[in-house]
């Protein structure tokens, strides 16, 4: 047989009636454990893997060899045994309620020495198991291919010590039930007990606070958008309104304005009769006349060039105002009413002409 320890977890302690200590930790976990060769025996080996099968684990009389195990503080320099146990003996491990819970065991446990128990609330609070087994040195693998040196046979219980570092390192400690805190993550509400979860779990929960704050403020900043929008709509519409009961929109005015836009596309399309002008500006109207009739000559010029050369180019331009043509008019053209006058004049002076000459031959 040889004698292990083996780092293990204790649940939040409470306090019973007379001050004593009171936890349950879970031990013996099956599956693999890593050991230095030292340690089992293996000085030649740096590195041992040991397996724990269940059928070893939760063998019947391993569980009942963790009833009444003495708890000491740190690992006595041999086995606790009864020769010995009122010097290193500060509490024990419960007689009943040891239970499988999961792949390890759960063992009730009591603290009742009174520095012992100081010491846990001081921050000694690191676990580690104590027992003996024998190894079974036949190498193998787990059903996933991980390969172990060693199994374990025969686990039997010896005590549990309390430890400043224990081998599975800091998170496998004795909770301290003051302070604690509970705090409440959507639905659930959780008690955290150890002051480093307690940090974790406020930054988490800050954290989460910041980033809903992050996102209100952005919809904030949507909101506000609109709003400024819809209130220049409503500014536009307003100052709209206004202006037609101060009398400064009538008809007569927009009879002008449309007046004005006929003469301009009008003048535009005799500089680019193929031109489009729906949708477009007075000022686009006259850039794209005077670009198709200049050419390159017409690239960088500014708003006031192009308007000035526009007016240059359609200054001898004639432009048939048909918004203010009744609707059936005849339309002259170009020189079409000299054509049609000089027709008139020509179609008299020959009805004259035949006309004198019959009455002389009479």
């Amino acid at each position: 047989m040889a004698m292990f320890q083996d780092a293990l977890t204790l649940d939040a302690p409470r306090r019973d009636g007379t001050g004593n200590m009171v936890a349950s930790v879970l031990c013996a976990r099956t599956g693999l454990q890593d050991y230095a060769g030292y340690e089992v025996g293996k000085p030649e080996m740096a590195r041992v893997v040991v397996y724990r099968p269940p059928e070893e684990v939760f063998n019947r009389d391993s569980m009942r060899s963790f009833a009444g195990a003495p708890v000491t503080i740190e690992h006595p320099a041999q086995q606790v045994t009864p020769a010995n146990w009122k010097d290193h003996a500060v509490g024990e491990t419960a007689s009943d309620d040891i239970v499988k819970d999961g792949e390890a065991i759960r063992v009730p446990f009591l603290l009742r020495d009174a520095a012992a128990i100081e010491a846990v609330l001081a921050g000694k609070r690191e676990i580690s198991m104590g027992y003996d087994c024998s190894l079974d040195w036949t190498p193998g693998k787990l059903a996933d291919g991980t390969p172990y040196d060693a199994v374990q046979r025969g686990i039997r219980i010896n005590h549990l010590a309390i430890v400043d570092k224990a081998r599975g390192g800091p998170t496998l400690r004795i909770g301290d039930k003051e302070p604690s805190m509970k705090i409440k993550i959507g639905d659930a509400e959780v008690e955290v007990t150890d002051g480093a979860a307690v940090a974790v779990a406020v930054g988490t929960l800050n954290q989460k606070l910041a980033d809903a704050e992050t996102k209100v403020g952005a919809l904030t900043g949507e909101n506000a958008t609109l709003k400024t929008s819809v209130e220049t709509k409503d500014g536009e519409i307003a100052a709209l309104k206004q202006q037609v009961k101060d009398g400064e929109v009538t008809p007569a005015k927009l009879q002008q304005l449309a007046d004005a836009r006929a003469q301009v596309i009008g003048k535009a399309k005799s500089l680019a009769p193929t031109m489009t002008t729906d949708g477009k500006t007075d000022a686009e109207i006259r850039k794209e006349a005077v670009s198709a009739k200049l050419g390159d000559a017409a690239t960088g010029m500014s708003d006031a060039a192009i308007e000035g050369a526009f007016t240059a180019l359609t200054k001898d331009a004639k432009v048939t105002d048909t918004a203010v043509q009744p609707i059936g008019a005849p339309q002259i053209i170009g020189d079409a009413a000299k054509q049609m006058n000089d027709a008139w004049v020509a179609a008299n002076d020959h009805n004259a002409w035949r006309t004198a000459g019959a009455g002389k031959g009479n």
